[in-house]
């Protein structure tokens, strides 16, 4: 048994981060570096760890980080390639002359579009992106937000073609031996990563069950606290579109994380998804009788309006009319683009995703030692080990691999496509390392100090902080733990901005806990990533985000009260879920 000490030395790291970011509104930026500094402190107190390891395990964080940010960069470098060229201006004009009912687009533009969005960029992408698209639509600025926010939960599990699960599951337990031997020596599984995509198969089945009323839930939130009649009802009269677009989404999306894993689900599901219900609405299928609006403008609260008007593009050199999508663009690389054009680029990431990781010699000339930088290749250098500073860790950086790699390549060939010229390129760039660059510090230092976090027991041969901290709350919730499985995964990424974040900074501890209470680990992992993507929610980094493109900052406070209904609803259905899979349906899985 834990002692009490122990455990609260261990949750430092964790509170600091919470005091700091919920208590003060400090920024991750500020945030993650005093945390780092906490989990060295609790590390050498509590753990006797020594410089050596606290360096090697910093190092390990830092290399981890550099493939997060790789991938991030190169799919926001692409998301404003596009923005740049003005495709993602004709692809809403082409949502928006569909259907004028404000109800049948928060289905195409939020849930579908949205979730092809995070399931392409992730970090947050798809509300920066979808709300400003929807304002420019005519929709209030706070109900665009609220809206953008909640309607892509399904995808961010396996957001940036898979990172969450790739980067924060299969790198982290890969580096925990403890882990290791269990699912590998002792369990049923060749590897890691055949046992995460055993994980994603788990989070999408949540996914899928609770999900079934997402589409729905955006609607209602619309017509319930921005419709005239303050009501559901509205919503009511699209159930039958909101079902058939999440079947439409939620078959491709199951079948793709039972056959190829987690880094596509969310990229195809919402790609068919789109397809398929783009189809239905054309030949006729699912239009409410009656076409649905806001009241008029004069009569909004001042709070739903901000700096940029509904009409209005948030792009200085874009005006989006709001009867029905009309753009005008200024740029003459937009002037008439079609929509094969504009989805091209996208088209060509999911294709090249598909090709690098299923075909055979595809995949085995971009995972060539030639093109992997680890850090034994240092090990020429003086005073330098085989392993991080001689403590056997080690680390490398797939250069072709990762999906980084693809979106620069897709960005360089959208530039003679779309014909670009030098300014918006540079545009491109610029906005992309201005976007990128406030996320480079947090993301060092969270990962480092999960690592620190992680190792504290290697260092010491003891067990690590966060096996202390399991066994804490397993000794607490007892077997009633799988309920809360989500709203930890969800408490993580409201810390962190981040579900990749959230699997980093809990997924050892959900492992921990399901290995004390003796429940499925397989299933409690699959819990802690539907979790982090719901409490992409609430992330302060996620709302200040939408709230800034669309001209409302301050209103936070608001946006997450109302985002803490769809919040509840996910968390405790999945909790519910977990427990019925863990206890009566699936006891048997590891």
């Amino acid at each position: 048994m834990v002692s009490a000490v122990d455990v609260l030395v261990a949750l430092l790291p964790l509170l600091t981060i919470a005091v700091l970011m919920v208590g003060f509104y400090w920024p991750a930026t500020r945030t993650m570096p005093v945390a780092w500094l906490v989990a060295i402190g609790a590390g050498v107190v509590g753990w006797g760890m020594n410089g050596t390891w606290i360096a090697a395990a910093t190092i390990n964080g830092f290399i981890t980080a550099a493939n997060i940010l790789y991938i991030v960069f190169g799919a926001i470098l692409l998301l404003y390639t596009l923005k740049q060229t003005g495709a993602f201006d004709a692809i809403n004009a082409g949502f928006a002359s569909v259907s004028e009912d404000r109800r049948v687009q928060v289905v195409l533009l939020v849930f579908l579009m949205g979730s092809f969005i995070e399931a392409a960029a992730g970090f947050g992408t798809p509300a920066a992106i979808v709300g400003p698209l929807l304002v420019g639509l005519g929709f209030p600025p706070l109900a665009a937000v609220v809206i953008a926010l909640t309607g892509n939960l399904m995808a961010i599990t396996f957001g940036a073609v898979g990172t969450p699960l790739i980067i924060g599951m299969i790198d982290i337990f890969e580096s925990v031996e403890t882990v290791t031997a269990d699912v590998v020596g002792n369990g049923p599984y060749a590897d890691i990563s055949t046992w995460v995509a055993d994980i994603a198969l788990w989070a999408a089945s949540y996914h899928v069950v609770v999900g079934i009323v997402l589409p729905f839930i955006g609607v209602a939130m619309m017509t319930r606290f921005f419709g005239e009649e303050r009501s559901i009802k509205p919503a009511l009269e699209v159930l039958p579109l909101t079902l058939f677009a999440w079947a439409s989404f939620s078959v491709p999306y199951f079948l793709t994380a039972y056959l190829l894993g987690p880094e596509f689900p969310g990229l195809i599901g919402s790609m068919v998804g789109l397809f398929v219900t783009v189809g239905a609405l054309k030949a006729g299928f699912f239009h409410p009788d009656e076409e649905w609006d806001f009241a008029p403008e004069s009569s909004w609260p001042d709070h739903w309006v901000g700096d940029i008007k509904p009409g209005e593009s948030a792009a200085d050199d874009v005006a989006v009319a709001a009867d029905g999508g009309t753009v005008q663009s200024s740029m003459p690389a937009t002037a008439g683009m079609p929509l094969w054009k504009a989805w091209t680029p996208y088209a060509l990431v999911a294709l090249l995703l598909v090709v690098t990781r299923v075909v055979d010699p595809v995949k085995s000339f971009v995972t060539m030692d030639l093109f992997i930088i680890s850090w034994g290749d240092l090990a020429a250098l003086p005073f330098i080990h085989e392993t991080i500073l001689g403590t056997g860790l080690t680390n490398d950086f797939a250069l072709l691999y990762l999906p980084g790699a693809v979106f620069v390549a897709v960005h360089l060939v959208t530039i003679p496509l779309h014909g670009m010229d030098g300014a918006e390129i540079k545009a491109a760039w610029s906005e992309t390392i201005e976007k990128v660059a406030p996320a480079v510090i947090a993301l060092l230092f969270a990962v480092a100090t999960v690592q620190i976090m992680l190792q504290s027991g290697s260092a010491t041969n003891t067990d690590s902080m966060l096996i202390v901290l399991s066994e804490g709350m397993a000794g607490v919730a007892g077997g009633i733990y799988p309920f809360f499985a989500a709203f930890v995964g969800a408490f993580g990424a409201f810390l962190a901005g981040s579900n990749t974040v959230s699997d980093i900074l809990f997924g050892t501890f959900q492992y921990g806990v399901a290995d004390q209470i003796g429940t499925p680990r397989t299933l409690m992992l699959g819990a802690q990533a539907v979790g982090g993507a719901i409490g992409n929610l609430i992330a302060v980094h996620n709302v200040v985000a939408a709230l800034a493109v669309v001209g409302l900052v301050g209103e936070e406070g608001r946006v997450i009260r109302l985002e803490l209904i769809p919040l509840l609803y996910y968390g405790t259905a999945t909790g519910l879920l977990t427990l019925l899979f863990s206890y009566v349906l699936f006891p048997g899985v590891f």
